[in-house]
Parts: C-alpha cells; sequence; structure tokens
C-alpha cells in the first residue's frame, strides 16, 4: 500500500490546514486499527448466550468467492437499531456447509467468535469445497439459527465454464427510494453480484423524502454502524446478500462525497477529524461486507483491492479509486481539460495499485479481463458548442492515468478489457479509444456504466443533458436514465449485458423492463446492440 505521506499530499494539507509535514506524520504514527491478532486474543467468551429475540436480524451473506470457498457473513443484533443490544462480550458462534438445503449432507463446519470491537460481526473464510458449486450455510448461537443462505465457489482456475452470469449495481441512496431491482435480481440465474459503491449515503435523515435515514451526518463509529444496519434491515437487500455470494467495492459515500486520498470535499476539516472519520467509515465497512482478513483496516487505511478469477473465462480487478487518488484537479466539478488535469505526478489509482493491476492484467489468462470500478472512464463531454467540460472527479480528471492505462491495454494486448462503472446514476456503453481526440483511432476495450439502485429517484433527470452529451460524443453508443442494474451473460464467445430498468422507485413494487441488451464479440473491442 502507497503511504499517504507522499510529498504532494504533505504539501495539500500544509496548505489547507497549515501543519508541518512531521507533525502530520507523528499523528500518522498515533492512528492505527485494533490488529487482528488483539481482537481474536484470549478474553472472555460466552458460548451459549440467551436471547428474547432473534439475534438474526441482519440476515446472513457470502462473498469473495474463490474454488475452493468463499467467505462466509453474519452480525449478532437482537436489537438492530439500539445499537445491537448485544453484551461487551465475545460471543461464540457455530456454522456449517453443506451441499443441500436441508443439511443433511455438512461438508464443512466449525465455530467463530463475534466480537464486540468488531460490533459482533462474524467473517468465516471456508476452504476445501468444490470449484464452481452451490452449497448453503447457516449460523447458531445459543439455542438459535440463521437463515439458511447460498452460495457458489468460482471456478478452478484452469477450467472453462460454459458461462458465467452475474449483475452489477452501485449506488442505493435509502432516502432515494426503495430498492426495487433486487426482487427482480433474485429472479436470475446468477453466479455472482457485483457492487460498485455508494452501498450507503452519509448524509442526515432529511424530511419529506420517500425514506428517512436515522441521525444526523455520520462521523463516529457507531454512526456508521447505524447507517449500514439501517440499509441492512432492508428485506431486498438483505435476501440478495442470503442467495448470492457478492464482490463488493465502495466509492465516495461509505464515507465522505467526493474525498480523494486525504483530502475531504469540506474546508476546514483537520487531517486528525479527517482519518478519524475515515477510520470509522472504514472498520464499518469490514464488518458489514463479507470480506476477507486480507481486507482487514489498519486504521484509516484498508486494502480493497484484489482479483477475482472466474476459471478461463472471466477474471475481476476490483478497483478502489478513492483511497489513494490526489485531489482532483480545478476542484470536482465540470472543467476543460487543462491544466492539473495532465499533471504527470496526478494518479487516480496510487502507483501500488496500478503496478498491481497491469501485472495482473499481463500474467491474467482469462477470455475476459474486467476491472469492477467506480467512475466513468470514457471523456464525457458535458459541455455546449466550443466550451468541452468534463468531470474532474472521474477518469478525465487524471488524463496522464487514463491515457497510461487504455495505452496498456493497447501496445501489451491485454485480451478483451470491459470496464465496469457506476457513481453516475446514469447507464451508459461507451467504447474505449486509445486517442479519443482522434475518430480513427483503434477501439481499445469497453465500458458499460450501470445506472443507480436508487440514488437520483424515479430517473429522468437532466435528459436534455444527456441527449446532448451523447450525440457529441460519438463513444457513447446508448445511455438510459432509469434505475436498476445490469445483468451480464459471459460466454467464451460473446459477452451481453442486459440493462434492467424499474420505471419507480419511489413505491415499493416496480416491474421491470430490459430497454436495451449489448453484446461484445470476443477479440473484438466495442459493444454492439444485441
Amino acid at each position: 500500500m502507497l503511504s499517504p505521506i507522499d510529498s504532494k499530499s504533505s504539501l495539500s494539507h500544509r496548505k489547507r490546514y497549515g501543519i508541518q509535514r512531521r507533525d502530520f506524520i507523528q499523528y500518522m504514527a498515533t492512528v492505527s486499527a485494533i490488529p487482528l491478532a488483539a481482537v481474536t486474543a484470549e478474553c472472555t467468551v460466552v458460548d451459549n448466550p440467551q436471547f428474547d429475540s432473534n439475534p438474526f436480524t441482519l440476515g446472513v451473506a457470502s462473498g469473495d468467492p474463490e474454488p475452493d470457498g468463499v467467505v462466509l457473513w453474519t452480525r449478532l443484533a437482537p436489537d438492530p437499531l439500539q445499537h445491537g443490544g448485544m453484551p461487551n462480550e465475545a460471543v461464540r458462534t457455530r456454522w456449517e456447509v453443506a451441499t443441500d438445503e436441508g443439511f443433511t449432507s455438512v461438508v464443512r463446519s466449525g465455530s467463530a467468535l463475534a466480537m464486540p470491537q468488531l460490533g459482533h460481526s462474524v467473517h468465516v473464510e471456508v476452504d476445501q469445497l468444490k470449484p464452481h458449486s452451490w452449497y448453503f450455510y447457516r449460523f447458531h448461537v445459543g439455542n438459535e439459527t440463521s437463515p439458511t443462505g447460498r452460495t457458489r465457489t468460482a471456478p478452478a482456475r484452469n477450467a472453462m465454464p460454459d458461462r458465467v452470469r452475474f449483475a452489477f449495481t452501485s449506488c442505493q441512496h435509502f432516502e432515494s427510494g426503495y430498492f426495487n431491482g433486487y426482487p427482480h435480481m433474485q429472479k436470475e440465474d446468477l453466479d455472482l453480484i457485483v457492487h460498485l459503491g455508494d452501498y450507503i449515503y452519509e448524509y442526515g435523515g432529511q424530511d419529506n423524502r420517500v425514506r428517512k435515514h436515522i441521525g444526523s451526518e455520520i462521523n463516529s463509529l457507531a454512526d456508521y454502524r447505524m447507517r449500514y444496519t439501517q440499509y441492512r434491515l432492508d428485506k431486498s437487500l438483505q435476501e440478495t446478500h442470503r442467495i448470492f455470494p457478492w464482490l463488493v467495492t465502495w466509492d465516495d459515500h461509505e464515507f465522505d462525497n467526493n474525498y480523494a486520498n486525504l483530502v475531504s470535499e469540506q474546508d476546514g476539516i483537520s487531517p486528525e477529524e479527517f482519518l478519524n472519520r475515515r477510520m470509522n467509515a472504514y472498520q464499518a465497512y469490514y464488518e458489514f461486507m463479507p470480506l476477507r482478513r486480507r481486507s482487514f483496516p489498519q486504521g484509516p487505511h484498508m486494502t480493497l483491492y484484489r482479483g477475482c478469477q472466474y476459471g478461463q473465462l472471466a477474471n475481476f480487478q476490483v478497483l478502489d479509486t478513492r483511497q489513494y487518488r490526489t485531489d482532483q484537479p480545478n476542484g470536482d466539478r465540470t472543467k476543460p481539460l487543462t491544466g492539473k488535469v495532465f499533471d504527470p505526478q496526478g494518479t487516480m489509482l496510487g502507483d501500488r495499485q496500478e503496478h498491481w493491476l497491469m501485472s495482473n492484467l499481463l500474467t491474467s489468462t482469462s477470455t475476459w479481463n474486467v476491472l469492477a470500478q467506480q467512475v466513468m472512464m470514457a471523456p464525457l463531454n458535458r459541455g455546449e458548442g466550443e466550451d468541452r467540460r468534463y468531470s474532474m472527479d472521474q477518469w478525465p480528471g487524471y488524463e496522464v492515468s487514463r491515457r497510461r492505462l487504455l495505452r496498456f491495454f493497447y501496445e501489451r494486448k491485454i485480451p478483451n478489457p470491459v470496464v465496469l462503472t457506476g457513481d453516475i446514476h446514469v447507464n451508459w456503453v461507451n467504447d474505449l479509444q486509445l486517442d479519443f481526440q482522434d475518430p480513427k483511432s483503434p477501439l481499445v476495450g469497453t465500458e458499460f456504466v450501470g445506472t443507480a439502485m436508487t440514488s437520483g429517484g424515479n430517473g429522468g433527470n437532466h435528459i436534455a443533458e444527456y441527449v446532448r452529451a451523447a450525440e457529441q460524443n460519438d463513444f457513447v453508443k446508448w445511455y438510459n436514465s432509469n434505475r436498476g442494474y445490469v445483468s451480464c451473460d459471459l460466454t467464451a464467445e460473446t459477452w451481453t449485458s442486459h440493462f434492467r430498468a424499474t420505471p419507480f422507485v419511489d413505491k415499493a413494487g416496480s416491474p421491470i423492463l430490459t430497454p436495451a441488451s449489448y453484446v461484445i464479440q470476443q477479440g473484438r473491442p466495442g459493444a454492439e446492440l444485441a
């Protein structure tokens, strides 16, 4: 992991907060999370607790599948909206995995501690399972038993499955509406769910919305835990976690809108305040997500980027475009491509993550190489006429990084790069060109941008802006501003993305539509209407 205290970020903080680099380094040295070894050290353990109500109110989940296993998750919370309602003691839970829903054929079992330091969450890394196989799992604590979860392992690394199906989504603002896409997602025959960030929103509750956040803007660890609890109590979200494994990454709202590495969007925030809040946000994210120990937070740092291979068919590279980026150039609004946009030191991924990504892409033997990430890579001109404007929060604000990655795709002949993007609350299908200024420049990949699950309300907003953007950006093949998700069907020959749309989110029970499906042919970058 890159040190966050490079010369540029130090100068930024010295400028913004009036502190010296030496003082900032000393502060950083004092900030640390609970080491994992300390969390699991000897302590008082309750083996057979008694509960007055169901401790599994937040359900179960699984994630980060590998050929021989997955992560199983739960969190004990008999009184979820009263900070869980658990005593300040470690509680022993038992878990089991079976090949059948009746658990007549249990293949793995064991116990794990639900620790108060981690909000009584449980993360079990199950191994010794068969590749590309469905399993059922459950937890026990005292005399209570969790709902039965269902999960699936990844294919063997050298296997070529007939197909892999997954859905991706992002941006599920609780107050904006109901998660109407999830009940339809549950009916699909999927191997995996990919969530690209903005799982929660940090804003305080507002009146006259579809639903209301509990409390003010979140800051403390207790605040973040409560916000995740409120979201996870949504039955449609909880059920989708129960029946599919998930592959997750964050964007900005899991912590603070449009933050960049050590820089807050808000003025006047000291580095101490910023990093303490980030530590709380990162710990809560880990506590509520089915993540492996490799992602355990270290203070205000958390290594979330990682790979997930689905045999010889697909190789997912899960990216973090928030924690390591330099500050947005020229502010985080829409600006021309000038000045700091072309700073060679500007970075979206940070050196270490970028090198890791390139190394993994070079050694990948899978047909489809997937970048699961947050912000739009194609440079969408949002201006009018000669006033060309681009989002500084997206990849065009880091133009040297963006061009370097696309040139890497082209020069190293990376097989079938496909970029999955969230954040923007609109569906887009984009051709990725080596040089977007040259209409004849070769295509090097494809970008599918998924709309929000709820954020932005029912959709249809800013439609004139989107029409203008589509007309003046030749790489745009299609766009749509309804809410929903994207369902992807991969074979060795084709990648098909079905754009699922829910016409409304301001009330429950929306139908599902498929306004478009796009296909990529293996070996031929660019998507075409199916």
